[in-house]
C-alpha cells in the first residue's frame, strides 16, 4: 500500500473489503417546510459534510441539473431534492454561510452542478482532495481514500441511478447519505491524527 509516492490501494484490495454502511438517521426533504425545518437544525453545527448528486445523461456532451444536496452531521443525513424543492434561498445562505465549515471531495464538480440551478458565492468549504496528500494519501477518489484510512468499502452501485425518481429508494437514500457523512468523518479522523488503516504510522495532527 505504501509506495517512494504515498499510500494507495487498488480496486482488488478495495473489493475485498467489508462494505460500509450510515448507521445514522436519513432525513429526505421534499418541501420547503421540511428543508427550513432541516436548515434550521443544520445550523447548530458549525462543521457540515457535503456531497449532490445529479440525474445521469448518457448523451455525450449533455449534463443535468443537480438533483440532490447532501448535508450530514456526525448522526443525521439531509437529503435536499432539489429538483422537487429548488435551490431554496435558504439552503444557499447556508451553502454560503461563513461560520459553518463544509467538507466535501471534488467541490469544484459540485459547484459547477449548483451553479447551473442557482449562482452563489461558495464560502468556507475545505476539499478533501486538496489536503490528503499532506498526509501520504496518493489517491483522489472518495472509495480508495475512505478505503486506505478506515479499511472498508464504500459501495458506488448507486451512482448511476436515477436520482430525479418519484422516489427515493432506500438503496439511494444510504448510497447519498454516507457520501456526505464520510467526507465529514475523513475530515475529523485527519484532525484527530488518527493511524489509517493502511499504515502504522500515526498521521500529524491536521492543526499543527
Amino acid at each position: 500500500m505504501a509506495t517512494d509516492t504515498g499510500i494507495t490501494i487498488d480496486k482488488g484490495t478495495i473489493n475485498q473489503l467489508p462494505i460500509e454502511c450510515f448507521a445514522g438517521r436519513i432525513h429526505v426533504i421534499e418541501s420547503v417546510d421540511a428543508a427550513l425545518q432541516a436548515i434550521e437544525e443544520l445550523r447548530r453545527h458549525t462543521m457540515l459534510g457535503l456531497d449532490t448528486e445529479t440525474r445521469p445523461s448518457f448523451r455525450k456532451g449533455k449534463t443535468n441539473k443537480v438533483s440532490l444536496v447532501q448535508l450530514s452531521t456526525d448522526t443525521d443525513c439531509y437529503l435536499f431534492r432539489i429538483n422537487k424543492i429548488g435551490f431554496i434561498d435558504e439552503l444557499r445562505d447556508l451553502m454560503t454561510d461563513t461560520d459553518i465549515t463544509k467538507i466535501g471531495l471534488s467541490l469544484h464538480d459540485d459547484f459547477k452542478v449548483l451553479h447551473k440551478v442557482d449562482d452563489f458565492d461558495p464560502h468556507n468549504y475545505i476539499d478533501l482532495q486538496r489536503i490528503v496528500k499532506q498526509y501520504g494519501i496518493e489517491d483522489m477518489s472518495l472509495q480508495k481514500i475512505y478505503a486506505i484510512m478506515f479499511g472498508k468499502k464504500i459501495s458506488k452501485s448507486q451512482q448511476l441511478s436515477n436520482w430525479e425518481a418519484p422516489v427515493l429508494s432506500v438503496p439511494q437514500q444510504y448510497y447519498a447519505a454516507l457520501d456526505a457523512w464520510a467526507c465529514l468523518r475523513i475530515y475529523r479522523a485527519l484532525q484527530e491524527g488518527d493511524t489509517f488503516y493502511y499504515t502504522s504510522t500515526p498521521q500529524v495532527n491536521i492543526n499543527s
